[in-house]
This record gives structure tokens, sequence and C-alpha cells, in this order.
């Protein structure tokens, strides 16, 4: 499995073509439609998430509500578009308008792509730049995402995720109850957080954040039931599961970090404290009696709940501008502003939940006979029999 996105922020679509999916799976766009809606929604986020209510368009690949097992394209129409055709248009425009539509950017913002983009591909005006490289392009990843977890989800594999920690506020939960339990309480938070308390600590400091002009970042925790064990690879580093993970998580636009269960913690631990002791009885093959590594070993599932956390840097555009250097003038300015969040944490676990779904997806696509849905939940079912009574 593998997709590609293309689009700009004010561009007049996103769109992202998905190959590899098995044919006979059922896929409708209210799939992925729900997870859209979910994306758009948490405290702190800004304007643009009135003006656009994303809806995904289902343009191949899919047949009376089947897949078919050719490409499956998915376009997400921006709304927003009626105000930027002049400014983000395809066909070339008069010299002596130039300056008056392009609406030019020159000044940096720290903390974007910005500046360094502009070097790579020579662009000395730099919406060339933060066009694509805003998180507006993961609204398509969150649909292909969709399309993941509708097929994880007919395998028996549940995700679900939530925010652990905002601007230095902390969720007390530290177990977390069913997957289920977890969809339900988090799409009740405003801030997707399981600890009552600490959400509304979470949403006062992103309101102060907002009443002072500045942003705060976070960090998110994804759990996975069901994933059966031996899926990855030990023999090659890239076909190790957690490391496609770990660049699955850093890939979402403003992570810095990632860890598995105890992560970082690790290092303060002595082994004992660390590894996860292996159990066997008959009902369910093998287990580990603490799940400290997060669900993998050597590269691999090892059939318990996957635990995977990313840490999201506060959001650059700030409304109280850092300072930056025009390229043209290379004189020193207050960096220019775009409509942001003040936070956009909440948001970003959507994300990260599809992420992390689509990294399964692809690993358990690439190790299975997936051209059929029907053979590969066969396939899988007895993978699992097989490695219960192993």
């Amino acid at each position: 499995m593998r997709y590609l996105t293309a689009g700009e922020s004010h561009g007049p679509q996103l769109t992202t073509i998905i190959e590899g999916l098995p044919a006979g799976m059922p896929l409708i766009a209210e799939d992925i439609n729900i997870e859209l809606a979910r994306r758009q929604k948490g405290h702190g986020r800004g304007r643009r998430m009135q003006i656009e209510k994303d809806q995904a368009n289902i343009l191949s690949g899919v047949r009376h509500g089947y897949t078919l097992g050719s490409p499956v394209t998915l376009a997400v129409v921006n709304n927003d578009w009626k105000h930027w055709t002049k400014i983000m248009g395809i066909e070339p425009i008069a010299e002596e308008a130039e300056e008056e539509i392009k609406r030019k950017v020159t000044r940096p913002r720290p903390g974007h792509a910005d500046l360094i983009g502009g070097m790579k591909y020579g662009h000395r005006d730099m919406r060339n730049v933060l066009e694509r490289s805003s998180a507006r392009e993961t609204t398509v990843r969150v649909a292909a995402g969709a399309v993941a977890k509708k097929l994880l989800k007919l395998l028996g594999i549940e995700i679900a995720g939530h925010v652990t920690e905002i601007g230095g506020v902390q969720s007390k939960v530290d177990t977390y109850p069913s997957i289920k339990e977890i969809q339900q309480i988090t799409e009740q938070s405003p801030v997707r957080c399981l600890d009552d308390e600490a959400g509304q600590k979470m949403m006062d400091a992103i309101d102060l954040a907002k009443k002072n002009g500045d942003s705060i970042g976070g960090i998110v925790e994804v759990i996975v039931e069901g994933m059966p064990p031996g899926v990855g690879s030990y023999v090659h580093y890239d076909r190790k599961l957690d490391a496609k993970l770990a660049r699955a998580i850093v890939s979402i636009n403003a992570f810095k970090g990632v860890e598995f269960g105890l992560g970082f913690e690790m290092a303060r631990k002595p082994g004992s404290e660390v590894h996860d002791e292996i159990v066997w009885n008959k009902d369910n093959g093998y287990e580990r009696s603490t799940n400290r590594l997060g669900g993998l070993e050597g590269g691999m599932s090892n059939g318990m709940p996957i635990i995977i956390r990313g840490v999201m840097k506060p959001i650059p555009t700030l409304y109280k501008p850092l300072k930056s250097v025009d390229i043209d003038s290379k004189e020193a300015f207050t960096a220019s502003i775009e409509r942001s969040d003040s936070c956009a944490v909440p948001a970003a676990s959507v994300v990260a939940e599809a992420a992390v779904a689509w990294e399964l997806a692809a690993a358990i696509v690439e190790q299975f006979y997936s051209d059929r849905l029907e053979t590969l939940k066969a396939t899988i079912d007895e993978y699992r029999e097989y490695a219960g009574k192993f």
C-alpha cells in the first residue's frame, strides 16, 4: 500500500491517490468524512475550521460501495478557494499585475519551512513554500488513514488516540480503559483528554496562550489493540515496524519526537523494570505480564497493545510574531502572520491515529496475501490461530 497527496493550502482541492487496497473492501465516503470531521474539532482551532467543512469525494477505485483493487482517488474541495483564485491561480498573470495579485511573501516565519524551502527550490516568493508545507495537507493524510482504519477494523484491529499533555498540563490518567471507552470519552472532550480536570486546565492554558498572542504544544498517545504478533521484521532495518511508525509520527507537521511504551523513561530504569515477562495460557496463547515496550519487540508487533506517543511543538505562526529578515531587502522585520491556531494538539491526535493506522495496514498488506479482502481476513485468522499454538 502506498499513497501520494497533492494540493496547496489555498488551492482548489486536496487530493490523495491510494494504491494497494484489497479488492472487495466495503468503503463509502462517510467512512472518511467521520474522520475528517474529527480532525476539525478541538479547543484552540483557528477560523479556518469555520470556513472549511471537509468532505471527501471518492473519484476512482470504488464501485457500488466496494473497492476494485485499482487505485482509489479521494478529493477534498477547499471552500475558501473562491477568495484565492487570483493569488493561487494556475494560469500566468500579466507582469504589471503581478505584485497586486500575488501578495508576495518575502519574510520567512521562524519555525516554518519558508526560508529553507525557498532556498531549496529557488522561490523568492515564499507563498510557494508555505502553501504546501501547511498542516492543511494533513486533511488528506487523515482521509488516507481513515481508509486504513476501515481495513484494520475489518481485520479485528482497533485504534484510539488521546491527548496526554498540553502546555505542561498533564493528564493524571495513566492506565487506559478499553479502546471503545477511549473513543467515547475523547469524542466528548474539547481537548481529547481522558482526565476531565486536566482537560479543563488544558483549555485554560490554550485560552491564555491565545490571549497572549502565543501558542502551545503537547503530547498525544495512540493505542492499537488486536494487531497480530510478528508483523514487521527483525531482519532488515527498513522493515522494522517500530521504525516505520516512528517515521510516520515525526512526518506529521510540527511533531518533533516519538516514543513507545515507557519511552525515554527506559533510560532511567534497570532492565528488570523495562522488559516484559512472557506468559502463556490456553485461552490466549502467549502474552506479556506487562506492556512496558509498547507492544513492539525486535522491530515486530508482539501481540500486546501498541502504544506510541508523539510530541508536537507549539505552532510557529504567532500573533505576536518573532523577528525575521526580509529575503529581498535583508532588513529585520517581524514575521508575517498567516491564519493559524493557538493549539492544534487535539486535532493532531486524530492525525496521529491516521498515520499509525496507515503504517499498520501497509505492513499487513505487505506481509500477507492481500489482493482480496476475503482471503486476507482468512489468512490473518489462520495466522492468529497458529501464533497462539506456537
